[in-house]
């Protein structure tokens, strides 16, 4: 199983910060992630960049066992 963590808004979508979910690639994860967490968490999903321990992911990246799974929305800030 890999772990999908959620930041920010997605984290408020899903109700909670990770869990561990079954898949063979990203597409796959976040296709039962929002299953799970319903439209909010898929909108938030649309405007969202997908990291695999570190590394920019795409939605046919291959995912194995143990691997993290970051949804990190946009980041908005300043003075």
């Amino acid at each position: 199983m890999a772990i999908l963590k959620m930041f920010g808004p997605a984290r408020e979508a899903a109700g909670r910060g990770s869990i561990e979910l079954i898949g063979a690639t990203v597409g796959e994860i976040l296709s039962v992630a929002c299953d799970q967490f319903g439209e909010q968490f898929r909108a938030v999903l649309s405007s969202s960049t997908i990291w695999v321990n570190g590394e920019r992911a795409g939605d046919d990246s291959r995912v194995h066992d143990g691997d993290e799974i970051a949804v990190l929305p946009p980041v908005s800030g300043g003075l």
